[in-house]
Formats: C-alpha cells, sequence, structure tokens
C-alpha cells in the first residue's frame, strides 16, 4: 500500500468520534467520518463505535441508510462498545433485533454490585492466556481497559471470544469472526494500551489492504 489505509468511522450520533478518529490517526490511518452508504466508497476498513441503547443507535442506522451496507461490508470490521453488541441478534436491553451478523443475545450483567460497569478492568484470554489475538500483541499481562456498560454479548459460538473480563462474573470482552473484531471495552479512552489495540487493527487492516490488492469491503 503507497497511502496509509482509510477508516471509515460511523457517525451515529452517540460515538467518541474525536478520541477514535485521533486514536486511528496515531496508528497510522486515514479516517473520514461516514453518515451514509457512499461515505464508505474507498474505505479499506470500517469503524462502528458507540454508546447508549441499541434500539436508538439501529434507528440512527437506518435512518442514514447504513444497516445493509454494514450487512454486506466484507473488509475489516472494528466495533466498539454498542457496535460490538450489534453485532449479534437481540439485545435484551430493549428487545431491539440487531444487525445479526453473529449468532448470539446481549444480556444484562448479572450479579452487578452496580451499573453500568464504569471503570478500568483487565482482561484474560482463552486457554488459560495462551491463545492471545493478535489484536493483543504487545499488551502487557494485567493491562486494564476502560469499561461503560451494563449489557455485553453473549456469543453462541464462545469460539469467537478472544477475551474476557469479569464483573462481577465473566463476560466476553473481545471477539473475531471472519473479518469482524468487536471490544466491549473503549480503546479510545484506554490510555496507551487502547492505543496499541487501535495500532493492531490499523496493521491488520494494511496488511488485508495488500492482500485484497488495495481495494475496499463494500
Amino acid at each position: 500500500m503507497t497511502s496509509p489505509p482509510l477508516v471509515a468511522v460511523i457517525d451515529h450520533g452517540a460515538g467518541n468520534l474525536v478520541s477514535i478518529s485521533q486514536g486511528l490517526e496515531r496508528a497510522g490511518a486515514r479516517v473520514a467520518i461516514a453518515t451514509g452508504p457512499a461515505d464508505l466508497s474507498g474505505a479499506h476498513a470500517v469503524v462502528l463505535p458507540g454508546v447508549g441503547a441499541p434500539g436508538a443507535t439501529m434507528s440512527r442506522l437506518t435512518d442514514e441508510g447504513l444497516v445493509e451496507p454494514l450487512r454486506s461490508w466484507r473488509g475489516p470490521l472494528l466495533g466498539i462498545c454498542i457496535g460490538l453488541q450489534l453485532f449479534f441478534e437481540v439485545s435484551d436491553e430493549d428487545g431491539q433485533a440487531c444487525l445479526g451478523l453473529d449468532r448470539g443475545r446481549v444480556r444484562k450483567l448479572e450479579d452487578a454490585p452496580l451499573l453500568p460497569h464504569i471503570g478500568w478492568n483487565d482482561l484474560t484470554f482463552p486457554g488459560n492466556g495462551r491463545r492471545r489475538d493478535p489484536l493483543f500483541d504487545g499488551i502487557p499481562p494485567g493491562a486494564t481497559f476502560y469499561f461503560v456498560h451494563s449489557y455485553a454479548p453473549f456469543p453462541e459460538d464462545p469460539a469467537i471470544t478472544i477475551a474476557y473480563s469479569e464483573y462481577p462474573h465473566p463476560f466476553t470482552a473481545a471477539v473475531r469472526s471472519a473479518h469482524r473484531i468487536g471490544v466491549q471495552f473503549h480503546p479510545e479512552r484506554s490510555g496507551e494500551q487502547g492505543l496499541r489495540v487501535l495500532a493492531n487493527f490499523v496493521a491488520e487492516v494494511e496488511g488485508w489492504s495488500r492482500l485484497a490488492g488495495g481495494s475496499g469491503g463494500a
């Protein structure tokens, strides 16, 4: 690739667009804010960020004409917080049907001492830490990430979970499925370790783009 990869960040009215864009740019990507299907043209990857409720988010994505383009996107896709939750079929938060990219549902954190779960938490990895996904390359043991949520995804296929956290019970904190990666924490608010995660994602996008001959995933 002769120029940095172009990453389209979806603006659905509830995301830390500035922080996410700055983190991606620090990692070497070019960033375009997407509010409609035309904004995905030429992008090598898409980031679906956000906070809030799935019902309002899906409604905004529908109004922007982005639901079907996201479902048909075949390039790298990173979901952050509500973006990860929308990968699944339905959310118990408001009974909202989501994008349905992966089988499973989003459920409320059980027995939590206080909701929403706000603050820093560490991650554990499958196989007693032996199966660490490339998304977490360079992340030291015990590193913590910033969470703000009351719900989390529970995938039907546990093999797509690449990281767990606990509050107080284990929940899926990150997934990888086909070309999709999702994280429940906010990398853009997680300091240097969060920036490392974004840098690892951008590095994957660069590799994918080389294999795809520089084309996007639309």
